[in-house]
């Protein structure tokens, strides 16, 4: 092999391993700031299960600033949040397939928009920094109405917490709770 196509693949191949090394760095050092974590609830047959990064406030104005109010949110940071359910459910009233779905919200000053995409995307935001949800793939679209924390939550929360015959989706960070009502949809 002649010498300038040795030099080239050898440039190349360094080239490559550094843009792996930068990758790799970036995405764990953000990982740090907004750790992973999953929940999951289980009664019977039923099994839902969050994935998503869990953001600090840090003294930060949240809702409002930090996350606008009336544009798509990706509920948490880094990857586009997860839902899954093994069962048909009735979402606050509303049908919902079992099956994996990207979840997304649009906060507002009195109530959230809560969305199940269809669809799964390699992060939550594009490099203009706007959601990556494309809202043709849009499954179900609900309104949900906030409420107020009694104390200041640091780092954002999504769980599971059962309630008469509902199970509630929590999403609670800084001052705000919304509660979506979930039940499993009789065959």
């Amino acid at each position: 092999m002649k010498k300038p196509v040795k030099t080239f693949l050898k440039i190349g191949g360094i080239l490559i391993v550094l843009a792996a090394v930068v990758i790799f760095i970036t995405r764990y050092s953000t990982k740090a700031h907004s750790p992973e974590d999953t929940v999951t609830y289980t009664q019977e047959d039923l099994k839902l299960e969050v994935f998503y990064n869990r953001p600090y406030k840090k003294e930060r104005v949240i809702f409002g600033k930090l996350v606008p109010y009336n544009e798509v949110w990706r509920t948490g940071a880094n990857e586009a949040t997860t839902f899954e359910s093994n069962k048909d459910l009735m979402v606050d009233g509303s049908l919902l397939k079992a099956g994996k779905y990207t979840l997304w919200t649009i906060p507002m000053e009195n109530s959230w928009k809560v969305i199940f995409n269809d669809q799964m995307y390699p992060w939550g935001i594009d490099l203009d920094e706007k959601a990556y949800r494309n809202p043709e793939f849009d499954a179900l679209v609900l309104e949900v109405s906030t409420k107020d924390l009694k104390q200041t939550l640091e780092q954002f929360t999504i769980g599971f917490e059962a309630e008469n015959e509902f199970i509630n989706l929590n999403l609670a960070w800084d001052a705000t709770l919304v509660s979506v009502p979930i039940k499993p949809e009789k065959a």
